[in-house]
């Protein structure tokens, strides 16, 4: 009898750190970033408006695309292909965007974004 129970102990424990092991490697897969911006700001074919934004890989085998959501709905506002870049050794891991330039009555392009606290980014690709 108390073989039994040390056996289902036992197995009651594996299961909770196979199941708190799973949870643990889940988040670290979470690429999603919300970042709000103050003034609209542009992606290849898209301009934002100012408010707040989720940025997420389309999956986490296809690091290469980038969505663009509204955080409250959901609803996609862009999709595309980027190229993965490294972080640049000085960049601080707490900065997300990198802009590139544009006109003064223009919206200013987000040429790189980087995942808060990552070592890679997703170089937009503008034509």
């Amino acid at each position: 009898m108390t073989n039994r129970k040390s056996v289902r102990i036992g197995l009651a424990a594996a299961a909770l750190g196979l199941l708190v092991a799973a949870s643990g490697h889940t988040s670290a897969l979470a690429h999603e970033n919300r970042l709000t911006f103050s003034r609209p700001v542009a992606l290849p074919g898209v301009v934002l408006p100012a408010g707040s934004y989720s940025f997420d890989v389309a999956s986490p085998t296809a690091l290469d695309v980038v969505v663009v959501r509204n955080p409250k709905t959901g609803h996609v506002l862009y999709m595309g292909f980027t190229t993965t870049v490294t972080r640049p050794r000085n960049m601080s891991k707490e900065t997300p965007i990198v802009f590139g330039e544009a006109a003064a009555n223009e919206a200013r392009p987000i040429a790189t974004w980087y995942e808060l606290g990552q070592p890679i980014g997703h170089q937009f690709l503008y034509r």
